[in-house]
């Protein structure tokens, strides 16, 4: 596949990278990712991977536009208020980059459908806001054999960490279940300052686009945290005993994916 000249002024900026270059570039015109969560992770996500060029896009979110996700969720604006969030991100990626294909998935990630919507993609993003969805997808792209990068924020804190099949720890060798309810606050109680999701978000898609065109070193087997008011990152290592993990360990008790009970925007999500 040669690129067009609108594509190379395009890309040009990647392009005269040596570690992107035109075969990058071209890694990521056919590359697909999916990102679930069109929220203060999702967001960012989605528009730095359109902007890159990422060939396919899914972005999957149940939810309406809200008056409060304009705070942080910048992939919307004010007169998205009440639309669908997947058409609302469709949108904005398509106006930022005609090259993109959006696939749109207006339902929530269950159980049930996890498995049929990841297998096509190459790499996801968990942009979600509760810990019941994250270990699903977990769960999910383990068995399924998909890299992920899993991410979190909450008032001036965020985290996140990516799994590569075979390469390191997943995201239940290092929480091994959820936390029981009502353990930790929801943002709606403890808050997130909006900038979090710039910063989280737009490191996850940095993660993808890494892992996409196979240049430098992912955080698999690391967690990145940040704190804004200390203006600290710090990596830690991740344990990874595959004797122990119930699900990407030597000998998994985990083998069914489960639905945990829901709750709204728990800990470090959205």
């Amino acid at each position: 596949m040669a690129l067009t000249n609108e594509q190379i002024e395009r890309y040009s900026r990647h392009i005269i990278l040596k570690e992107v270059g035109a075969k990058g570039q071209k890694k990521l015109l056919n590359a697909k990712v999916l990102i679930i969560g069109a929220g203060g992770l999702g967001a960012p996500a989605a528009l730095y991977l359109a902007a890159a060029g990422v060939g396919t896009i899914g972005i999957a979110d149940a939810d309406d536009v809200d008056l409060s996700n304009l705070q942080r969720q910048v992939i919307h604006t004010t007169p998205d208020i009440g639309k669908p969030k997947v058409e609302s991100a469709k949108e904005t990626m398509e106006a930022i980059n005609p090259d993109v294909k959006v696939i749109t998935y207006h339902e929530f990630i269950t159980s049930d459908n996890i498995l049929d919507i990841i297998k096509d993609y190459d790499f996801v993003i968990d942009g979600t806001d509760n810990f019941p969805a994250k270990f699903l997808i977990n769960d999910a792209c383990v068995m399924a054999k998909k890299p992920f990068s899993h991410a979190g924020i909450i008032r001036f804190k965020g985290q996140l960490m990516t799994y590569v099949p075979g390469q390191g720890p997943c995201y239940r060798c290092v929480f091994k279940e959820p936390p029981p309810k009502d353990a930790v606050p929801t943002c709606k109680q403890a808050g997130v300052i909006g900038a979090m999701g710039g910063v989280i978000g737009s490191l996850q898609a940095m993660e993808a686009v890494k892992y996409i065109i196979g240049q430098g070193d992912l955080l698999t087997g690391w967690l990145l945290t940040y704190d804004a008011l200390k203006m600290d990152f710090r990596k830690v290592k991740l344990p990874h005993d595959t004797s122990t993990c119930p699900v990407c360990g030597k000998n998994p008790t985990i083998t069914t994916l489960i639905d945990y009970e829901q709750a709204e925007c728990e800990g470090l999500g959205l």
